[in-house]
């Protein structure tokens, strides 16, 4: 078996929370240089690769800076920073619900992304954790999409990562959301959803396919109702791509704020807050595979479409 190369410890430091990018050299190709290596290999284009070089932004494993005479090396790793994208700052507080020397547990707000990623890298629940904490080796066990609220997972370690991943992977955590979405007495509840989700990459929805064998599955529960919306436990046994809010659009009961289900709605700017998605990551419980201690969380969070309801109820369904 062959065995993977060993991968050296990252010379730079993060900035902003956020890793330096590593890239690994081919072991086979035309290059004398390693300039001209990643004027091929990236798509920034030479005159940026060029002006990383002379500013002295790329460096070998020991720390040394690339220059443009530097050898083509085989295997070898460089690393550098991007350019940090210009973000609207998130104006909502990250809350710390545990920690420990294994893993911390944090109530995430609305918009904020999980991890860096396309256009959202400082502003990500990671990279202001990591500052936030000064824990630089502090990583995400699972994710939550940016624009669902609630309790996420990070752990302290990163040779104890894979353990806590694969509690997600393997289905051992039991999680619970909240939703607030139409009430309709046309649809029976409790129920359980089954259905086949697929979700195409550079495609921003998720659909699903009549007939096809389920890949998901949702317990749908209406907690508590209030005019004309209700207030919904939505217990998923899978995790498939928006699965809450595909199903729950699937009953007829899209969740507030959604700007893909029913419709895919003209993007918002990037500083408007105003009106998240209904959605909320209530309860994370698991056995921690480390220490075997039986965790239960609760999200300290409220849905504003329910704290507010004059504000989010339409006048023409109430």
């Amino acid at each position: 078996m062959r065995r993977k190369p060993r991968i050296p410890p990252a010379p730079l430091p993060q900035r902003a929370g956020v890793d330096p990018v590593r890239v690994r050299l081919p072991q086979d190709g035309p290059w004398p240089t390693v300039r001209d290596h990643l004027v091929e290999r990236l798509a920034a284009g030479p005159g940026v690769i060029d002006a990383m070089v002379r500013e002295g932004r790329i460096v070998g494993a020991d720390g040394t800076a690339v220059t443009r005479a530097t050898p083509y090396a085989p295997g070898a790793y460089v690393w550098f920073h991007r350019d940090l994208p210009a973000e609207a700052p998130v104006p909502f507080a990250i809350d710390v619900v545990h920690r420990d020397e294994h893993i911390v547990v944090v109530d995430k707000p609305h918009f904020l992304a999980t991890m860096p990623r396309g256009g959202h890298v400082t502003q990500t629940a990671l990279a202001r954790l990591r500052e936030q904490l000064g824990i630089p080796a502090l990583g995400v066990a699972h994710r939550l999409d940016r624009l669902t609220a609630g309790l996420l997972l990070c752990t302290v370690r990163s040779k104890e990562r894979g353990a806590y991943q694969t509690l997600f992977s393997g289905r051992r955590v039991h999680k619970e959301y909240e939703a607030v979405a139409p009430y309709s007495p046309d649809v029976p509840l409790p129920r359980t959803v089954r259905s086949h989700i697929v979700k195409e990459r550079g495609v921003i929805a998720a659909y699903e396919v009549a007939g096809a064998e389920p890949n998901s599955e949702s317990h749908v529960e209406l907690v508590e109702r209030r005019g004309a919306l209700g207030r919904y436990r939505l217990t998923p046994h899978t995790g498939r791509t928006h699965q809450l809010r595909v199903h729950m659009n699937a009953l007829g009961l899209p969740i507030l704020g959604d700007p893909l289900y029913p419709e895919v709605a003209a993007p918002a700017a990037p500083d408007d807050f105003r009106r998240p998605l209904q959605l909320l990551a209530r309860v994370l419980a698991f056995t921690d595979p480390v220490t075997g201690v039986a965790h239960r969380f609760v999200s300290g969070r409220t849905l504003g479409a329910w704290s507010a309801y004059d504000d989010w109820a339409s006048p023409a369904t109430r």
